[in-house]
């Protein structure tokens, strides 16, 4: 039985806890003034770091870029793409995102959005009917301590802002113990070669976790939205991204598959000795299906993310692209679950301490409780993945980090130094 501490770390996108860093450590690194620059000598304990996870054999490597205004401060890659080939980690390895796949996803349906396609009140049921009569599961206990689902009515239909802010209800079935959860393992939703339409329809048949907008439970949210711009545009997913975000940035190699043999030589791998990627199916890009993950089937490289990562710093554009409207962008990272949200938060609230979460990203909203504060600036935006992908967005800073490397047992760790690296090489 997995202890629940395990249960979290394994989770897709599950976000890492800064709570439980060295108290010594964290002094002075948050809500630092604006206008601070980074001191070279003190970014090389990031190389040090990496240097000591691939000679110590905990990761195959790693590769680290931070860029601040407009200009990179480090960039770095560590170790090899996998041990068998021992071919070293460039800009154009590529990874995969798991849960980093929802940050992609999330922006181009806020393009969607802004077209007039989408409206984020609209019930989820316009577009896939099925969902209309959808059912919540509550739990209920008897004396002799036995569960029993109780499927009841939706107090409210479910929208697509709840989508996009984790509040639909619909959950995984990899993580946690509550009977919805049992339901969906039980259903076997993975099973044979299915697309976005079939699997939204399976979603549909099982009961959300919570009532719609009452608690943020990461789930299949994003793929069920995938599915309602699918029916919006009239066209595939990955169509529509490349269309709108990946063609206008150059991000080339960002995608669902890796299909040619000399890009499948370029896929990072953890160690063997590594955990498997446990998020209920088998995760391999080089196995052509009809479904595309949009919560967690994508894969990229350094040389695509980061330009995905400046877009973001710039308020949603890059090189005289405008991606989306400045008054988009604020909605999309402005805080949607405030305490006047009605939304509540559990044990597996992965956005964490200090945090708040808008239309598919974490935004940094108070310290925190630990004492000191996490690391870090107010308005921070990050999102990381089960494999171990993991950015920050610093606007304060004008400046952002991504590390993209494939390790599922030591990401939490390696993310929680990182950025505590990062910001401890911070001068004001």
């Amino acid at each position: 039985m997995i202890s629940q501490s395990g249960l979290r770390a394994l989770v897709c996108g599950a976000l890492v806890s800064l709570g439980a860093m060295s108290l010594a450590r964290a002094e002075g690194t948050y809500e630092i003034p604006a206008g601070a620059h980074f001191n070279q000598d003190k970014l090389g304990k990031v190389s040090e770091f990496f240097k000591n996870e691939v000679a110590t054999g905990k990761i195959a490597g790693a590769t680290v870029l931070i860029r601040q205004h407009g200009k990179p401060v480090y960039h770095e890659a560590f170790g090899v793409q996998d041990v068998v080939s021992k071919a070293p980690i460039t800009d154009k390895t590529i990874f995969r995102l798991f849960s980093m796949s929802k940050a992609i996803t999330s922006v181009v349906a806020m393009q969607l959005v802004e077209d007039g396609k989408i409206k984020l009140d609209d019930p989820v049921s316009k577009y896939i009917p099925s969902f209309a009569n959808v059912k919540v599961g509550v739990e209920k206990k008897a004396e002799d301590g036995t569960k029993s689902l109780e499927l009841v009515p939706p107090n409210r239909p479910m929208t697509v802002h709840d989508l996009m802010t984790h509040t639909s209800g619909i959950t995984y079935g990899f993580y946690g113990d509550s009977l919805v959860r049992k339901a969906y393992r039980d259903a076997n939703i993975y099973a044979g070669d299915f697309d976005l339409a079939e699997f939204a329809e399976r979603i549909a048949k099982l009961p959300l976790h919570n009532q719609p907008g009452a608690l943020w439970q990461y789930g299949h949210s994003t793929d069920v939205l995938a599915r309602v711009m699918e029916i919006a545009a009239g066209k595939p997913l990955i169509d529509i991204m490349r269309e709108k975000l990946l063609d206008p940035l150059g991000m080339v190699d960002t995608g669902f598959f890796v299909t040619a043999p000399e890009k499948q030589k370029l896929l990072a791998q953890p160690v063997p000795n590594d955990s498997d990627f446990r998020v209920g199916r088998i995760n391999d890009p080089t196995v052509v299906k009809k479904m595309q993950f949009a919560s967690g089937g994508m894969v990229t490289t350094m040389a695509d993310y980061e330009r995905f990562a400046q877009m973001l710093l710039n308020g949603g554009s890059l090189d005289g692209k405008t991606i989306l409207k400045p008054e988009t962008f604020k909605l999309m990272t402005t805080d949607q679950l405030g305490p006047k949200s009605g939304v509540d938060r559990d044990y597996f609230y992965f956005p964490g301490d200090g945090f708040g979460f808008g239309l598919g990203l974490a935004v940094r909203t108070d310290p925190g409780n630990a004492k000191p504060p996490p690391p870090g600036n107010l308005g921070e935006l990050k999102w990381d993945g089960a494999s171990g992908c993991y950015f920050v967005i610093d606007p304060k800073q004008d400046m952002f980090f991504v590390l993209l490397e494939q390790t599922p047992t030591e990401r939490q760790r390696v993310q929680r130094t990182l950025k505590q690296l990062v910001y401890e090489a911070m001068e004001k």
